[in-house]
């Protein structure tokens, strides 16, 4: 089974894909897979941040189950 690859190691991924598309001397073909693939990962992050986002927004009770987090403003 591969290894899963973390959310740092994409996200530094992406960023060196945006810094050699930035710099423009990269031959079309080569900047059309890099673009791809910089999309997938970005959507890829993005999921991850909304799941991570979710799972924060959600507290554990005495039993061990996940409820959803209230928020209360006490004035």
């Amino acid at each position: 089974m591969a290894e899963k690859v973390s959310f740092e190691d994409k996200l530094k991924q992406l960023e060196v894909i945006v810094s050699a598309l930035e710099k423009g001397d990269r031959p079309l073909e080569t900047a059309l897979t890099d673009f791809q693939t910089g999309v997938a990962l970005a959507k890829d992050l993005q999921k991850t941040l909304q799941d991570a986002e979710k799972t924060l927004a959600k507290v554990m009770d005495d039993d061990g189950n996940l409820t959803d987090l209230e928020l209360t403003n006490n004035d």
